[in-house]
């Protein structure tokens, strides 16, 4: 077994076993080089491996820091509304409106939401709060051919809720993408994010059941708080 991988199996047992708990700064690169008595670059894959795994995070300025390995769920399969998300995590939680506009579509929300350039668009920034903590910074976009009409207070609920029992529209599948970025200046003033160096963003374009393309969202997430899980199955395919 190559060096780092033993390195890193003896710190996960660590972390595990509770010697170092939640939030436990991790000794440096220079004091675990001493203590293995190895390279740096051995000790970098080692700690590189227990953040791809979701063990610690590397916190600019601070070292890294084991995280809460009991992350909250997040189907990315299914299409879930952040009410119905705290709901099932049995949490407090709650939403703040921090913009709620009608705005032209520019060439990318055009190309976004499949419409013509100036159409009008609902624009609804939302950040999220799970704990007393922001996590989730929602900006979403709404073809208002489809949504003519939104109010703070829907937003502040559940829009999709309103959409299906009020609209009765019936919001069927959605098209999603999941990258990791360094955080904006709006998610910065927006979300708890002292320390963190990038966010998980799904990015989704949903459908109708006809399928109409009437919504554009990108969903901009705390690393720390969430583990992205999706179900599978191998189809039986004969050749």
């Amino acid at each position: 077994m190559q060096k780092y991988l033993t390195i890193y199996h003896e710190l996960v047992k660590k972390i595990q076993s509770n010697q170092w708990p939640e939030s436990t700064k991790l000794p440096s690169e220079n004091e675990l080089t001493e203590i293995y008595s190895t390279s740096r670059e051995t000790i970098r894959k080692a700690l590189n491996q227990l953040a791809q795994d979701g063990y610690i995070q590397k916190i600019r300025g601070k070292g890294s820091v084991v995280i809460d390995t009991n992350k909250f769920d997040f189907p990315v399969s299914g299409i879930v509304s952040f009410k119905e998300l705290a709901t099932n995590l049995q949490l407090p939680a709650n939403t703040i409106v921090n913009e709620l506009a009608i705005v032209e579509a520019d060439q990318e929300l055009q190309s976004k939401l499949n419409i013509n350039l100036r159409d009008s668009v609902w624009k609804v920034v939302r950040a999220r709060k799970i704990s007393g903590e922001k996590v989730i910074l929602d900006k979403d976009y709404f073809n208002k051919d489809y949504v003519p009409e939104l109010t703070r207070e829907i937003c502040e609920d559940s829009i999709y809720d309103y959409l299906e029992n009020q609209l009765e529209l019936k919001i069927s599948f959605a098209r999603k993408e999941i990258v990791v970025e360094e955080p904006s200046e709006e998610d910065r003033a927006l979300l708890d994010l002292e320390g963190y160096s990038n966010v998980v963003v799904i990015k989704s374009m949903v459908y109708l059941e006809d399928t109409s393309l009437f919504q554009y969202t990108e969903s901009r997430h705390r690393p720390d708080k969430f583990r992205f899980v999706d179900f599978a199955r191998r189809e039986n395919n004969k050749s």
